[in-house]
């Protein structure tokens, strides 16, 4: 019999998966029940359908068709909203899991605090409970951990609390690991779509073909490998909201079909001459100068006068250091939380040596150290800050430290390939730490493309090994 309180069932044949999704939602606060198939995770919601808040599910149930179980959930329990999961390729399912009800859905590999996010979103709306950050002034985005005095990041949370209502199209420009998706979520939050879906999507992480059929949908049969229609993130996303991130990464021919959907609000699917209408509102981010990418060529002038109804301008982190010290104890308290520590506050000595670094890796950068440093912490205050100074060798990770310097071979002798995956798995965990587990700035400072960074990750089950939180 679960524990008293909000009760989430989790229903996925991955034992790992199962364990980590329990751990993280009883952190939350949340009771679990979970199954390992679809026959018993509907026996476990009928036993329980009067406390289930959520369901969490996989879409690939050993026994049961993912979209025929979420059928049931909505037909017999409307109220209680369905968050799905689903691997990488399978997008076209959790589009359509989506059309039949799907609250959100979260893509494999997660990071855990995208998982905090969307569970507690789902609750909010099934509770009928508003954002609580809401009419709150300078503490209204600290839920998206933007957060700060200086003025420039004051604009920033006044400029989003006063477009946020209206459903203006924003861009939101600045460098990597500033927050822009999370300025992109607190929009939505306070939007009238509040209660609808989020779509985020990654513009990089496709090719032109791929993403093109991402986005708009495609008929059966109009390419290799389509067998059958998907409705594309801009339908998915129909009613609520969609997030095109790193939009100055898509091609010229991509760019035409966007701002054709943005002029007209029909979406046409690759392979049909049939328009379909959509209502979302769109947010777009980038971290390059768009300015330049129109001199360039690389970049339709129109497009961008049309995305660019609002702008929004996020701060580097090094143009605002007054907020090291306010951004430095709201992640420790975050982190010492999530761990269970005691730690009370931070050494002056190690504030002094936040602010004297120039910070490449913005807010971002800074959660990742703070996170890493009170994990290791043995006390109740961090006194040693360590940081990777420009102009210093990179750390090597431990697990790849020896063989990186010493190419010395055993007596006994040696797997190479088993030691070269070991090197490389210590690489790309300590890529995704380094960039608080963003795929796309871990492959660029790895010096590879997101597809192959993917793969790796993928291959190697990095994230399984140690999931990035």
């Amino acid at each position: 019999m679960p524990g008293a309180g909000r009760l989430v069932l989790v229903s996925d044949d991955e034992p790992n998966l199962r364990d980590l999704l329990t751990l993280v939602l009883e952190e939350e606060g949340y009771s679990v029940v979970s199954a390992a198939s679809g026959e018993e995770a509907l026996a476990t919601f009928r036993k329980y359908s009067d406390r289930i808040v959520l369901i969490i599910q996989d879409l690939k149930l050993p026994d049961l068709d993912g979209a025929r179980l979420l059928a049931r959930y909505t037909a017999e329990a409307p109220e209680i909203p369905v968050v799905v999961i689903t691997a990488f390729s399978t997008s076209n399912n959790a589009v359509e899991a989506m059309r039949l009800g799907a609250y959100d859905y979260i893509r494999k590999p997660f990071e855990v605090d995208v998982i905090r996010d969307v569970v507690n979103r789902a609750v909010g709306k099934i509770s009928g409970r508003k954002n609580p950050a809401k009419g709150q002034g300078e503490a209204a985005l600290r839920k998206y951990e933007l957060i700060g005095n200086h003025s420039s990041i004051l604009r920033v949370m006044d400029l989003v609390n006063r477009v946020a209502p209206t459903d203006s199209t924003v861009l939101i420009q600045g460098e990597s690991g500033t927050g822009k998706e999370l300025v992109a979520r607190a929009l939505h939050d306070r939007s009238s779509r509040q209660d609808e879906v989020f779509v985020s999507v990654n513009c990089s992480a496709f090719t032109e073909t791929l993403l093109e059929s991402e986005l708009f949908g495609h008929k059966k049969g109009s390419f290799t490998g389509a067998v059958a229609d998907s409705d594309g993130f801009f339908r998915a996303a129909d009613g609520g909201t969609l997030f095109l991130d790193e939009v100055a990464d898509m091609s010229l021919t991509t760019q035409v079909k966007i701002l054709r959907v943005i002029e007209e609000r029909i979406v046409t699917p690759v392979g049909s001459t049939r328009g379909e209408p959509v209502d979302v509102r769109i947010l777009a981010a980038t971290n390059k100068n768009i300015r330049e990418q129109i001199e360039q060529g690389s970049f339709r002038e129109d497009l961008y006068y049309r995305l660019n109804v609002i702008p929004v301008e996020l701060p580097p982190l090094r143009d605002r250091k007054e907020d090291i010290p306010l951004l430095a104890g709201y992640f420790i308290r975050k982190h010492a939380e999530k761990m269970g520590k005691e730690i009370t506050g931070i050494s002056e000595a190690s504030i002094e040596k936040l602010r004297g670094y120039e910070w490449p890796g913005n807010v971002r950068e800074l959660d990742n150290i703070i996170q890493r440093h009170v994990a290791l912490c043995v006390g109740r205050k961090l006194d040693s800050i360590q940081l990777r100074d420009h102009g210093q060798e990179p750390s090597v990770p431990a697990a790849a430290g020896a063989q990186a310097r010493d190419f010395g071979i055993p007596d006994r002798g040696m797997d190479l390939e088993d030691r070269l995956e070991e090197i490389e798995t210590g690489y790309l965990r300590e890529a995704l730490n380094s960039t608080g587990g963003n795929m796309t700035e871990a492959a660029r400072l790895l010096g590879m493309s997101y597809r192959s960074m993917r793969y790796r990750v993928q291959k190697l089950r990095v994230r399984d090994v140690e999931p990035v939180v």
